[in-house]
């Protein structure tokens, strides 16, 4: 499956999982590394970076953004293998 494809998937089923969110595709030239979606719900927001497989290598300083902004509220890497785990954390993140 292709990023992109993958993405799109991701940004209908986070609509459906959290309705009434936002979510927007950062541009990549904000900031290289920046994570590639924002996702504002209520009072809580998150970002994810996602990647086509778990295989998928990582851009210069993607894992440092991630990492800070884990820290701030929540962020993570997402991509198929991973997706469901990722969404569980991402709905206890923004129960709390």
């Amino acid at each position: 499956m292709l990023e992109s494809t993958f993405k799109t998937k991701l940004i209908k089923e986070l609509k459906a999982l959290f309705p009434g969110c936002m979510v927007f595709h950062l541009d990549p030239s904000d900031g290289q590394g920046i994570p590639d979606l924002l996702i504002l719900f209520g009072k809580k927001w998150a970002t994810l970076e996602g990647k086509k497989s778990k295989n998928s290598s990582h851009r210069p300083n993607q894992d440092y953004y991630v990492e800070l902004l884990n820290k701030m509220s929540y962020s993570a890497f997402i991509y198929p293998e991973n997706k469901e785990k990722i969404l569980n954390e991402l709905q206890q993140a923004f129960k709390s």
